[in-house]
């Protein structure tokens, strides 16, 4: 797996072909049995359940702020090219995309 800004995407973070990003439902298992122990009873039913939307929401906060940065010339994120960052917010909102279509798969990781 490439990195990325979000660990269970199936490609970079500035991956062009949005035909090679989704989500591994199995590494996103992984890292919620990971960080629900970690949390071990602090956590609530309610936080437990709603873990899914908040990859939604992460995701799509990360695509948002990728979009605000390239429109505003590119003055929080580093870049390589003119258009890194609207690539990077496409690919965010092509993985938020697919997440959405496995929100059901999601939930059964919990």
């Amino acid at each position: 797996m490439k990195c990325s800004s979000f660990g269970a995407n199936t490609a970079s973070e500035d991956e062009k072909d949005l035909r090679l990003v989704s989500l591994d439902v199995s590494l996103y298992k992984a890292y919620v049995e990971g960080f629900t122990k970690g949390c071990g009873s602090s956590m609530t039913a309610r936080e437990r359940e709603l873990l899914p939307e908040g990859a939604l929401v992460m995701t799509y906060e990360c695509g948002l702020r990728f979009l605000t940065d390239y429109l505003a010339g590119d003055v929080y994120f580093k870049t390589d090219y003119p258009e890194h960052n609207l690539v990077r917010c496409r690919t965010q909102f092509m993985l938020l995309a697919d997440m959405v279509k496995k929100l059901p798969q999601m939930r059964t990781c919990l």
